[in-house]
């Protein structure tokens, strides 16, 4: 669309804006409109009619063998209420399809309220942003199909950053003058002189990283509003939360969250010597063990669902450690040692490191930016009928320990996130 013709919508958008805050601002208060706002009102919307009177005009110069369409909602009153909003997520899809055609463009005004980027109106120059209540449904459906996400330590970030600086106690033992980072008591007598300490920190440090998603669409799916919002908020809901997951147990780092796999603060427990099984109850009593106390309440078993079928054969003396969903503990859940078993697919394969974990994912930290960003084209498969949205999400995270901790007596270490070795 020519950018000229553009810059006019925007002005022409400029006093719609002006008009309709007018006539909310009566309808919060709940009154008519004084006669200045009357008087305002008619102004704008005798200025709006010029605008589009000269966009047509413009549209009609630079239609030759290309046809340029002025807005889709033109209308010349604006009207008190939710102007200016998408009614569903499929229809703001719609919108960004029909301004990304190269022949005969619709620009819908409904996605200057939500677009983004220095050529605001134009999808190449930065797309259109989803639009805020259908941002947060689709990343809240992610949390939601997603398992460990929902259960992290999240704090979203301001428009301008991108990334956090978390300064953190360099806590990494619990003997005297480590605990807290370095705060030291003593027991004095009357008299004596006190002793000081201070606290240790360290830097947590997490940058945005980018989770992106293509999706095509045909023509025909195009027409029906409701049929796209369903395929494309289900299916990204859930693809989105399984990478999400994914990632906060094996990401590496690189261009993705830190998993807790790939964290120095991870405990791995040694299996049993000349151990041939797959799981022995050695195994899960040793990794209960090293599980840091305070993290018991919140702790969950994370396994490979492959394994299940062998925890049932575990027992301590003759009571089973594995007790079944709607077993003796009459919970919607298994349990072992009283926590919750969760069949996670992120899970390594059996026998390998991963298959099993014992974490507290309070101990997690997530950090995201806004709403998911999308953008559309109909050029990659043009071919094929076939039109193409694309989804960014900007996330990044890591555990907030960066090692394991020594207890105040014992030589074990300690930690939220405690997994098993390897087994042949």
């Amino acid at each position: 669309m020519n950018k000229k013709l553009l810059a006019m919508m925007g002005k022409r958008n400029e006093f719609k804006n002006q008009a309709q805050a007018l006539l909310d601002t009566a309808g919060k208060e709940s009154r008519p409109l004084t006669d200045e706002e009357k008087t305002s009102l008619a102004d704008l919307k005798s200025k709006i009619a010029n605008w589009d009177d000269t966009i047509s005009e413009m549209a009609n110069l630079l239609e030759d063998s290309t046809p340029v369409d002025v807005p889709v909602n033109r209308s010349d009153t604006p009207t008190s209420g939710n102007l200016g909003k998408f009614n569903n997520f499929g229809d703001q899809l719609l919108a960004v399809y029909n301004a990304a055609q190269p022949n005969r463009p619709i620009f819908d005004e409904r996605l200057m309220n939500s677009a983004s980027g220095a050529n605001e109106s134009v999808p190449s120059d930065g797309g259109f942003l989803v639009q805020t209540d259908f941002a947060s449904e689709l990343l809240k459906n992610a949390y939601e199909t997603g398992i460990l996400a929902p259960i992290c330590k999240k704090i979203p970030i301001s428009t301008n950053a991108n990334g956090l600086k978390i300064n953190a106690l360099d806590d990494t033992s619990r003997a005297n003058g480590a605990r807290w980072g370095g705060i030291q008591t003593y027991w004095e007598n009357e008299a004596d002189q006190l002793t000081g300490s201070k606290p240790k920190f360290r830097t947590m440090d997490l940058s945005l990283k980018k989770l992106t998603g293509l999706c095509f669409a045909t023509d025909e799916l195009l027409q029906d509003a409701s049929a796209l919002q369903s395929v494309i908020t289900q299916g990204f809901a859930e693809e989105f939360g399984f990478k999400i997951d994914d990632a906060i147990l094996n990401g590496n780092g690189a261009g993705q969250p830190q998993g807790i796999l790939n964290s120095s603060a991870l405990v791995s427990v040694p299996i049993e010597s000349g151990q041939t099984d797959k799981i022995k109850v050695e195994n899960l009593v040793n990794m209960w063990s090293r599980c840091w106390g305070r993290s018991r309440a919140n702790a969950v078993w994370y396994i490979n669902q492959e394994l299940e079928p062998l925890l049932y054969t575990l027992q301590v003396g003759d009571k089973p450690v594995y007790i079944p969903a709607g077993g003796l503990s009459e919970k919607p859940y298994a349990t072992l040692f009283g926590r919750p078993i969760v069949p996670l697919e992120q899970c390594s394969s059996i026998g390998t490191v991963g298959d099993i974990i014992l974490g507290d994912m309070s101990q997690y930290l997530l950090i995201d930016k806004g709403g998911i960003n999308t953008a559309s084209s109909i050029h990659v498969r043009f071919l094929y009928d076939e039109s193409v949205f694309r989804f960014i999400y900007r996330v990044d995270g890591q555990p907030i320990w960066n090692k394991p901790v020594t207890p105040y007596k014992g030589s074990n270490s300690l930690s939220p996130f405690v997994t098993l070795a390897a087994r042949s």
